[in-house]
């Protein structure tokens, strides 16, 4: 397999390899894996997964169907400050499609992705269970609420300058 950008560092590949070795022949173990490729890369691009179906003796497209059936897998890089806005009915009725509105148009991105400095990646969600704060989002594990529009701007900048 050629050398290639999305399968990271040469100690992210061994890692990679270190752990499709040590589970191979434990039965069900694709999704240990992803999990496991997931945290060393952050995402699952399609040349990881290549190397995981070949390291298992399986299709691509069984592990491709694995990755985009569970929603806790994700095909694109997340940024450091991964932004989670809540659109359950008791955000989305206080507004929280307003305030993912203005976190887009803050960062210059759309939901689903991250910039182009991989500072920042946002997506949304459908309930964080803090609905007595609503509208929510969250940045990492960090929850904010009782959100308004103008209050976004300053919340990343926090985040700017921490970077």
């Amino acid at each position: 397999m050629k050398n290639c950008a999305a399968l990271g560092t040469k100690e992210q590949l061994t890692k990679l390899k270190n752990v499709i070795e040590s589970s191979k022949d434990t039965p069900g173990c694709l999704m240990h894996i992803l999990q496991e490729a997931q945290a060393i890369y952050g995402y699952l691009p399609l040349e990881v997964q290549k190397v995981i179906a070949e390291g298992l003796g399986i299709s691509l497209s069984e592990v491709y169907g694995v990755v985009t059936f569970y929603s806790q897998f994700s095909l694109k890089p997340k940024g450091k400050y991964r932004i989670s806005v809540c659109l359950g009915t008791a955000c989305y009725v206080k507004g929280s499609d307003k305030i993912l509105e203005e976190v887009e148009k803050q960062l210059g991105i759309k939901c689903g992705e991250c910039t182009e400095d991989g500072l920042f990646s946002i997506d949304s969600c459908r309930c964080v269970g803090a609905c007595g704060l609503a509208p929510v989002m969250m940045v990492n594990e960090e929850v904010y609420g009782k959100l308004e529009p103008s209050k976004i701007k300053g919340i990343l900048d926090s985040y700017r300058e921490a970077k």
